[in-house]
């Protein structure tokens, strides 16, 4: 997947908005004003996803372009470098599970929303 692809399937994702809250290097994606993804637009190309801890530590063993979340919690974020090493449906399904994991975090009566819109 290139940066255009992992724009495209982060929007597909219900109630998804995207930004440039920090600078016009870093695309933030957010659902209900919490971050799920930030992709860096600057070379090497890369995003920041959530991640359940013990995965996190899982992945980064397992796959070497998956290292600690740059700049954010290394305990719940991983950084991914976008180098054609990881698999589409791979990283699609990493995506997903970080907009998962942050929709968790929100109140009961807000993920009922979401899920009933």
């Amino acid at each position: 997947m290139n940066i255009e692809d992992i724009r495209a399937y982060c929007l597909l994702l219900k109630h998804t908005t995207e930004s440039f809250p920090f600078d016009e290097t870093t695309l933030v994606f957010k659902v209900e004003g919490k971050i799920f993804a930030l992709l860096s637009l600057e070379l090497p190309h890369s995003i920041n996803l959530k991640c359940d801890p013990q995965e996190a530590l899982e992945l980064r063993e397992h796959f070497t372009s998956v290292t600690p979340g740059y700049h954010m919690n290394k305990k719940h974020w991983n950084t991914v470098q976008i180098n054609g090493s990881i698999k589409p449906n791979i990283l699609k399904e990493w995506i997903t599970q970080s907009y998962e994991l942050t929709i968790a975090l929100l109140p009961k009566y807000k993920q009922k929303e979401l899920l009933n819109s």
